[in-house]
């Protein structure tokens, strides 16, 4: 039982094997598609067998071919790591499906990057050790890199894949010095043992910030942001939705795994510095959407801006606050990829991102414009969809923790919903302009499949979210025992 969590993390390694010895390009397209479709069967597989009242990590693995005495690390999955693997494994065929004519050169490389990505990304979601969990979140950087520099849509994609590398990178130095800290001060990285192990306050504020500076930057928070955009713009709509619907999760994902267990006392000291950051990343993202003309920096400042709720709701420190704040990440991996999607349907036909190209849409791109509608009421936390749970849970934390920066928060809705709104009437409705005359067609089939699973998942959510909690519960009640 336990080897079953080897299968999701070992087929996509085998299909970009075999897809490297394929030469037809229908072939490679194919073989990609049923590979990661296969990959999110065995996710599924996995949430079905996990235990929602067993607080310890499931279906462990030992890696004990590793040639090291003091080195053997784990693999596992609890209720924090469970929905982000099925969200990775959810979103990747989703991308490779949205790229079957977008994608013209070097298609049989295109797919090996991602399907390399996936096993990458559950490797991250699973390790229980710190240094393995280094070499993969890392690792990530590779593929991802790639699919900006050699894939992307403009003149300025190689600068943006090297914001995107050098930025991250440079942040999770600190982050390895202090992992060989950890390592020579009680002799492992292993996360189970470490969780019983108790640090100094000083040593924790230090470790707390070398931590803190690699996280941050994934988010991304203030002041750490720059790359985003940046990589957004340049990327293909693929990357874009890897970037959105997983990338930006794995920041937030390093608070709840390492630093809030590993160093309580400075996540605690240190809950009010994050306050402040997300408090400017919610307010400033916002205005800084309002005044884009690129759909693609719209969607992606309006990110910094969410994910602005999602560190607020963490570092509330309280189970409501935790568990809307994974909630309200796992949605903006459903809604933001759909709206780069969306971006990216309009780009395939008119070859332009600009925002004032578009006006009056809805007159021949009626179905375009129904899930543009939808997305975007997705996006502000209507009721009935995935983020208003979220939202709504992560604010009740923090003003149980903090009233006035709840209150200051809740500007951050006003906010999006006002360049939300201001988004899909310009681009929707009005006059249509005379440069979409020559009719090109409404959203083709493939695109109304995509679209329409992530607009079911966002109503699933938002209408039975018991079905996550129950799953994510025991392991957040567990992580606050830390604490308290």
């Amino acid at each position: 039982m336990n080897n079953i969590l080897l299968f999701p993390i070992i087929t996509p390694i085998l299909g970009s094997i075999l897809i490297f010895f394929l030469r037809s390009q229908r072939t490679v397209k194919i073989v990609g598609i049923i590979t990661t479709l296969f990959t999110l069967f065995l996710s599924i597989i996995l949430w079905i067998l996990f235990d929602n009242l067993f607080i310890y990590p499931q279906f462990v693995i030992k890696l004990t071919w590793i040639p090291l005495s003091n080195f053997q690390p784990k693999l596992g999955i609890d209720g924090l790591s469970l929905f982000f693997i099925i969200l990775s494994t959810a979103i990747l065929p989703i991308c490779l499906m949205a790229s079957l004519q977008g994608i013209k050169k070097q298609i049989k490389e295109f797919f090996i990057c991602f399907l390399i990505l996936e096993s990458l990304l559950i490797l991250v979601f699973s390790s229980l050790d710190l240094f393995l969990f280094y070499l993969f979140f890392e690792g990530v950087l590779i593929p991802m890199f790639l699919i900006i520099g050699v894939w992307g849509s403009r003149e300025r994609k190689i600068r943006a894949g090297y914001y995107f590398f050098l930025y991250t990178l440079i942040g999770s130095v600190l982050m390895l010095l202090g992992i060989i800290w950890i390592y020579f001060m009680t002799g492992t990285t292993d996360l189970i043992i470490l969780y019983q192990l108790k640090f100094t306050e000083f040593e924790q504020i230090l470790l707390w910030l070398a931590f803190f500076s690699s996280f941050a930057v994934k988010v991304p928070m203030i002041p750490f942001h720059i790359w985003l955009p940046e990589a957004h713009v340049e990327s293909p709509t693929a990357g874009s939705l890897m970037l959105a619907g997983v990338l930006l999760k794995l920041g937030t994902y390093g608070f709840l795994r390492f630093s809030i267990p590993l160093f309580p006392i400075a996540s605690i000291y240190f809950s009010p510095f994050i306050y402040t950051l997300s408090l400017i990343g919610i307010i400033y993202g916002s205005l800084t959407t309002l005044r884009q003309v690129d759909l693609k920096k719209i969607i992606a400042y309006s990110s910094v801006a969410h994910m602005g709720f999602v560190t607020l709701g963490i570092f509330a420190l309280n189970i409501q606050s935790i568990e809307g704040s994974i909630l309200l990440m796992i949605s903006h991996g459903i809604v933001s990829p759909a709206l780069f999607l969306l971006v990216g349907i309009l780009y395939d036909r008119y070859h332009s991102r600009l925002l004032y190209y578009y006006s009056g849409l809805v007159h021949i791109m009626p179905l375009f414009s129904v899930f543009f509608v939808f997305f975007t009421m997705a996006n502000i936390s209507l009721p009935g969809t995935s983020s208003f749970i979220g939202e709504f849970l992560s604010l009740l934390g923090v003003y149980q923790s903090n009233s006035s920066v709840a209150i200051i928060a809740t500007t951050g809705i006003i906010l999006g919903a006002a360049y939300a709104l201001w988004l899909c009437n310009r681009i929707i409705f009005g006059v249509l302009k005379v440069r979409h005359v020559n009719y090109i067609g409404d959203i083709t089939m493939r695109e109304f499949v995509l679209l329409f699973i992530l607009s079911l998942a966002t109503v699933l959510i938002g209408i039975y979210p018991n079905l996550f909690f129950s799953a994510m519960h025991t392991s957040v009640s567990y992580l606050l025992t830390e604490l308290y």
